[in-house]
């Protein structure tokens, strides 16, 4: 049952708050079962226990919930470091993000079997994790980005060498949407001042997007969506075209928005059952689409009358979404904290 005092208010974070989101994904972490392993066996010895095969990301249900569950650690520490779990935290970081462990997951993806695991959702989560540590010197931080590095440039690297052979994007209210991934790349990007990634990302979104107008929003949700595909989509567009440009897309992509969203992205979705876990996803929805309407608004001058339409539909989106983040139901307490977290810290805002 959802406690009052759990659900995280819509005013900014304080430590109070933002401890209650880590001891979600405390709690997650190292919990190896119930897991959903995503791997291609080519032999029955190569079977392994998840923390045998990811001796770093092997809780939190599945590989790409665990890396974003450290990403949520990280980034609270980050911004509440005397939190009252603090201590806990950098423990159990330290526990999961040392050398051998990250060797061996980076090793994982050496095998050709193994180069387009978690493609590119978990892929660009470990960079935003990637990203957030090298924003933070602390020492800690310090020592877990050193160790995290050879999965970064793993990543990295299989991320430029796929992205050109990626014809058309892929349009998805789950988790290989592209425009999402290359959003979440190109901020790291920015971080890590890869100046070869970023052009990569830029080239290829507006190879996929820049054309695109009148965006059939109506077709949204489907019943196991996390994500908004249009609106992921124009939280891209508006990382890689100057603000002028963006502009005039937006008007091309959502016709009259000064006028309201189309009916389909005004309104948060139904969650019918939180303890199914696909249908739990549409918590997700309502958050991710919240931080889209954020960074979309965010690209547009302050007195432009889009912006307002914006905001109002994120407030009602988050609100929607923050109700159910402590349900009691693992099927969603195991991940729906980062989405929280990346709206209530706008994370993905420059």
């Amino acid at each position: 049952m959802v406690r009052a005092e759990d659900v995280p208010s819509r005013e900014p974070l304080d430590a109070e708050r933002a401890a209650a989101l880590a001891q979600l994904a405390l709690t997650g972490i190292d919990r190896e079962f119930p897991n959903k392993p995503g791997e291609v066996l080519a032999a029955a010895d190569q079977l392994r226990t998840p923390r045998e095969m990811h001796p770093a990301f092997y809780g939190c249900f599945d590989w790409h919930s665990s890396v974003h569950g450290h990403w949520v650690l990280v980034r609270l520490l980050r911004l509440f470091p005397e939190m009252k779990n603090a201590g806990e935290i950098r423990a159990r970081l330290d526990a999961h993000l040392t050398a051998a462990n990250v060797l061996a997951e980076t090793a994982y993806f050496e095998e050709k079997r193994n180069r387009d695991f978690e493609r590119m959702y978990g892929w660009a989560w470990a960079l935003r994790l990637a990203a957030e540590l090298r924003s933070w010197n602390d020492p800690d931080s310090v020592r877990w980005a050193a160790n995290l590095a050879p999965l970064e440039n793993k990543l990295v690297a299989l991320t430029k060498d796929y992205l050109p052979r990626l014809t058309y994007p892929i349009r998805t209210g789950v988790h290989p949407d592209t425009a999402f991934a290359l959003g979440q790349i190109h901020d790291y990007a920015r971080i890590a001042k890869d100046a070869e990634l970023a052009s990569i990302i830029e080239k290829r979104a507006l190879d996929y997007y820049a054309n695109d107008g009148a965006y059939p929003a109506a077709y949204e949700p489907s019943g196991e969506d996390f994500f908004s595909s249009g609106l992921n989509e124009a939280d891209l567009v508006r990382r890689v075209m100057p603000p002028a440009d963006f502009g005039q897309w937006l008007d091309r992509f959502v016709p009259d928005l000064a006028k309201g969203l189309p009916p389909a992205w005004s309104k948060p979705a139904e969650v019918s059952d939180l303890s199914d876990p696909r249908i739990v996803h549409l918590v997700g929805l309502n958050l991710s689409r919240s931080w889209t309407l954020q960074g979309i608004a965010s690209a547009l001058p302050v007195e432009d009358p889009r912006r307002h339409v914006l905001e109002t539909a994120m407030n009602a989106h988050l609100a929607a979404g923050l109700r159910y983040v402590f349900s009691g139901h693992y099927e969603g307490e195991h991940w729906l904290a980062t989405f929280a977290v990346y709206q209530l810290t706008a994370a993905g805002v420059p």
